[in-house]
């Protein structure tokens, strides 16, 4: 039986503190989860608001309470609380979260294939919403997050985590193949590859092609190649890239700095350096917007 290593990382200061624990999943998850398992505590002085960016992943979050607070990320006015956690699917626009101070559960991220298969329904019911685990799960949602929080030790949670995706998507139905290579081609591309050339490589219409993503993922090709392109910026970013805009743009698949800052103002709501004032003090100045 594979058994995930927990690894922890931990920080205190008097801004707040907070625990990160990693995990590997099973490697034949490899295809459907990205990254590892990700348990998290935190304590902070107050209620801290984070802006959530989007990604080309379906979020599931095991939440051990208090509940996060969500809002809606085309109405502001609107927020809810899922007390046991829930499911952010495929979107194009940022979204807000707030704690009351606290926060404590378990994050899980899926590919939207893997998230196709866990989830067993097409994902354009998930797209541009985030749904308490109830709605998704019935009555098995309150009793996982339950099973999770009452289990001795973060690699007994990694390892229930394990053994649920696995028999999830190992027994679900199988979705088109044509999707399956399509998003597997994009993802590996960094997202520059040609919607065109796709269909043209597997047969179909590009309608055809983009009628199949939006059921069976939640939104079409070329904007899920939008989001990978934008993430793999993101990360370059987050590792501390001293490069302009204009080489990280051309390196991305970009046509130009003038292209990227339109992504970022429609994902992060905001140009890239005001995102790097806000997301990674210290670092905003150096680029220009």
């Amino acid at each position: 039986m594979h058994v995930p290593r927990a690894h922890a990382t931990r920080h205190e200061s008097a801004e707040g503190s907070w625990e990160l624990v990693s995990g590997a999943p099973d490697p034949r998850l490899r295809e459907y989860v990205l990254g590892s398992y990700m348990g998290y505590s935190e304590r902070t002085p107050g209620p801290m608001r984070r802006r959530e960016l989007p990604s080309p992943q379906v979020v599931l979050i095991i939440d051990f309470g208090p509940a996060l607070r969500v809002f809606d990320s085309r109405d502001p006015s609107r927020s809810a609380r899922h007390a046991s956690g829930f499911v952010a699917g495929l979107d194009d626009a940022f979204s807000l979260t707030e704690t009351p101070g606290a926060m404590s559960g378990v994050q899980v991220n899926f590919t939207p294939v893997g998230a196709r298969l866990f989830f067993g329904l097409p994902m354009r019911h998930l797209a541009r919403r985030v749904v308490g685990l109830d709605e998704v799960f019935g009555a098995e949602g309150p009793l996982l997050t339950e099973q999770l929080h009452d289990a001795p030790g973060w690699e007994a949670r990694f390892v229930l985590l394990d053994r649920l995706l696995l028999r999830r998507i190992l027994e679900a139905r199988a979705i088109s193949d044509c999707v399956t290579w399509a998003w597997q081609r994009l993802q590996a591309s960094g997202g520059v590859v040609e919607i065109g050339a796709l269909a043209d490589e597997l047969g179909y219409s590009q309608k055809h092609l983009i009628s199949r993503f939006n059921e069976e993922l939640g939104l079409p090709p070329k904007l899920l190649a939008r989001l990978v392109r934008f993430d793999r910026v993101i990360q370059r970013l987050k590792a501390g890239s001293p490069e302009s805009w204009a080489s990280i743009a051309y390196a991305h698949g970009y046509y130009d700095q003038a292209h990227l800052i339109r992504d970022f103002r429609q994902f992060a709501g905001s140009p890239p350096g005001e995102f790097l004032r806000r997301q990674l003090p210290g670092m905003g100045g150096t680029r220009g917007d």
